[in-house]
């Protein structure tokens, strides 16, 4: 930190010393905020709508959402009154509740390849299950995913290899997303052993460009699973329910025999599900997986109010718009200042770089201005845009980023 963040920050810095005595590392994974511009905050304190409040009392509009499980906003009253609603009566019990029932009932009305479900807490655990029905059901081990595409932090997907061995991923085979030929060569290696190919709704690798699925491409994976008997599996845990109320795939027309979600489920209460199709149900039935806290209620509860309230508020359409005034209004921004960017992604999921950027060098300057000003977004990572995100947090956002792009412009020209 700077001076001038370090007086600002007096609460969030004494909880960095503390974690540092009692945390590795101070803290560990996707929200660690060792590796961000000085201006970010490690410790939250709260959420309402669209904007987060960090532990020294500084606001800003969230372009993270919790890096995607917040779609509605964060506190949504509906939510919140069912989640409340079911603490009341129960959460972790000798059994589960009712709301189990509901909530797959409901998410096999709501995606229309799914004809089961089955719950976890997060989307390692969702993922991770996916493969294992799929071995089950083939009796096969070869699994197929793209080179550089996050599925979780098990071992046989962690993008860092501490503590993974070779043996962790002998059953793991890669290809290129969006290079149906790469995917076709990759199954071909697998000769005769392949159990199935885990696929992205569109590429979100962190630091790169986003890549919109080529729908060749994705009817492609469907037929090479079709023609060699493995399933297709679709991690959507963090696209789902942010590009389609259904499978984020349904609008290609390309229907996964499994899927996994996770992150936007429960608007940011921990619950996972995997899905899956009738083909694939007696296989589901012969995996053991478990865990105390799967089957608890609240975050179901959270789930079923969930679902009902991106159906009543038009959640997809509203978040497609925002972000699409935000892309024109950092495009316009960004032209002001004679800068170079690419956004990519869908409008709801958006990220913008520098052409040329090297290390993330103007990233780090443009995300750290942005936080100086009111605006949480991430150098590295894809943004996402709520569906509480109103026009007055687009102005305060953009406000914020039309500084953050004067500090790149100062930097650009050594000033």
């Amino acid at each position: 930190m700077t001076a001038t963040d370090a007086h600002a920050r007096t609460t969030d810095a004494a909880l960095r010393a503390r974690a540092a005595a009692v945390i590795p590392g101070g803290m560990y994974g996707h929200q660690s905020a060792a590796g961000l511009p000085a201006a970010f905050p490690q410790f939250m304190a709260r959420g309402a709508g669209a904007r987060v409040w960090d532990v020294d009392g500084r606001e800003y509009v969230d372009l993270m959402c919790s890096y995607g499980p917040v779609i509605l906003g964060h506190h949504h009253p509906k939510v919140e009154a069912a989640a409340e609603a079911q603490r009341q009566e129960a959460d972790c019990q000798n059994a589960p509740s009712p709301r189990m029932v509901e909530l797959a009932e409901a998410l096999t009305a709501t995606v229309a390849h799914a004809d089961w479900a089955m719950f976890a807490k997060n989307g390692t655990d969702a993922t991770t299950l996916a493969l294992m029905i799929a071995r089950a059901a083939t009796g096969r081990r070869k699994i197929l995913a793209a080179r550089g595409s996050y599925h979780g932090s098990a071992p046989w997907c962690t993008p860092r290899p501490g503590g993974v061995t070779p043996e962790d991923r002998a059953n793991m085979g890669y290809f290129t997303y969006n290079d149906l030929a790469s995917a076709q060569q990759a199954a071909g290696a697998a000769a005769g052993d392949l159990a199935g190919v885990i696929v992205t709704p569109f590429r979100h690798d962190i630091g790169q460009d986003q890549e919109l699925a080529d729908p060749e491409f994705a009817r492609g994976l469907r037929a090479l699973c079709d023609r060699t008997g493995a399933a297709l599996i679709l991690d959507d845990v963090r696209c789902g329910f942010r590009l389609h109320l259904g499978s984020s795939w349904e609008p290609l027309g390309v229907a996964p025999d499994l899927s996994a979600w996770s992150k936007a489920i429960a608007n940011g209460y921990a619950l996972a599900a995997v899905l899956g199709g009738e083909a694939f149900r007696h296989a589901a039935t012969k995996v053991f997986t478990t865990g105390s806290f799967w089957f608890s209620a609240v975050s179901m509860a959270a789930g079923l109010a969930t679902l009902a309230a991106l159906d009543e508020e038009g959640a997809v359409a509203t978040m497609t718009a925002r972000g699409l005034a935000l892309r024109d209004g950092l495009a316009e921004q960004a032209a002001r200042y004679e800068l170079a960017i690419r956004q990519t992604g869908p409008p709801q999921m958006p990220w913008l770089r520098f052409v040329g950027d090297r290390d993330y060098t103007l990233a780090n300057t443009f995300a750290g201005e942005a936080a100086r000003r009111g605006a949480f977004l991430h150098p590295r990572h894809n943004w996402f845009v709520s569906a509480a995100t109103t026009q007055a947090d687009l102005d305060m956002v953009l406000d914020a980023t039309g500084h953050a792009f004067a500090a790149v412009r100062r930097q650009v020209d050594g000033l």
